[in-house]
């Protein structure tokens, strides 16, 4: 319909009764949109319209994030940690290993430089008069020392589970009240003593309580038996066990060789089996060696990849018989080989070694659950 009015001639008599009007604005003619409006307007709603939509949420990611349902991809320490954080933890039940891995970043941030000030070395900040109380070689490579990762995760795990046995005791006499993990960590940040006084977490406590829980879901992962990428071993383990049962007769470490007499670090752990015993992949990986060394005897190399970055390999020697070629690919558990005593060797045995990026390091936490 137009807007503008049509004027209707009135008779001049009734015209001249009327009193006088103002005078009415005439009113303009509504015009169309013009060329600017209808190439911005359309930009401008779907601009807005997108905008609104990704605020709600968007289309669903085609490629979506998987690091909450595999809370393992996050964990970003040095692998050759692992085994030994699984293995301190398991000294006692109250700790697990994501607990360890907390503290010492909050300790830390996993950084082994000295703090000059308050004399604390190491990624779990040991005085030298704590390292007296709880430090050991535990790795065995000839001394003990705070900088020595596998050492002080180890004498953190002792000193935590130590804390863990008395707290327990004190909840059981009814003397303090509350979860046992966060009795742990607070009489490790400010004494058994005040533990005990407060009857629970006492208040100069639970900052450092309330900074290691904070850290704890990062590291979660490492708690599942299947976060050192399901090689099938036991709770607590990276790689399967490449023969059963696993007794040891020889650990790794410095040691006189029992036939050239010469003393230097055993590269591996001496498994007892009979001859003629299956061994088997300790891990999924690609054979890279399998033949007859003067040393060794019958040896197998498994490349198994990374293990966030660092390079894996397993090492089989002393077999009767190589059940596997160079180039063959193998699972967890494939059989490669037989029990022997090939090479310098006195008797029947398996001499099973795990190579960490280029460097000999001890197996027993990556196949031995507890150590």
């Amino acid at each position: 319909m137009n807007d503008e009015q049509v004027s209707v001639a009135e008779p001049a008599d009734e015209a001249d009764e009327r009193p006088e009007q103002p005078e009415q604005p005439r009113k303009r003619k509504r015009r169309g949109p013009g060329p600017v409006t209808l190439l911005v307007l359309p930009a401008l709603v779907t601009v807005t319209g997108v905008a609104a939509f990704l605020a709600l949420g968007g289309l669903p990611n085609p490629w979506p994030d998987d690091s909450e349902a595999n809370p393992s991809a996050s964990v970003d320490i040095d692998p050759s940690y692992v085994p030994w954080l699984r293995e301190a933890a398991s000294a006692c039940t109250v700790l697990e290993p994501s607990v360890l891995a907390a503290q010492i970043d909050q300790l830390s941030g996993w950084s082994d430089d000295t703090d000059a000030l308050s004399g604390q070395k190491g990624i779990a900040g040991f005085t030298d008069g704590e390292w007296r109380n709880w430090g050991k070689d535990d790795d065995g490579n000839g001394h003990s020392s705070p900088r020595d990762p596998a050492d002080a995760i180890m004498a953190l795990g002792r000193r935590d589970c130590s804390l863990a046995g008395k707290v327990t005791e004190l909840r059981t006499e009814g003397r303090v009240n509350g979860d046992l993990v966060e009795l742990t960590l607070a009489a490790y940040a400010a004494g058994e003593d005040a533990v005990t006084k407060a009857g629970r977490v006492p208040a100069e406590a639970k900052t450092y309580l309330a900074e290691v829980q904070a850290l704890i879901p990062r590291y979660e992962a490492l708690d599942r038996d299947d976060s050192g990428g399901g090689a099938g071993g036991a709770a607590g383990t990276l790689l399967t066990a490449p023969v059963s049962p696993l007794t040891i007769t020889s650990p790794f470490g410095s040691r006189e060789h029992p036939l050239t007499g010469v003393t230097k670090l055993h590269t591996g752990v001496d498994f007892a089996a009979p001859q003629g015993a299956q061994v088997v992949a300790a891990r999924k990986g690609r054979v890279v060696f399998a033949a007859l060394t003067s040393a060794y005897g019958n040896r197998i190399v498994i490349d198994h990849g990374t293990i966030q970055g660092k390079g894996v390999q397993t090492t089989y020697s002393h077999l009767s018989s190589l059940g596997a070629a160079v180039g063959q690919t193998v699972e967890a558990g494939t059989p490669i080989g037989r029990v022997g005593s090939t090479g310098l060797s006195t008797g029947p045995h398996l001499h099973f070694e795990v190579i960490l990026d280029g460097y000999y390091t001890d197996p027993r936490p990556w196949v031995v659950a507890g150590g």
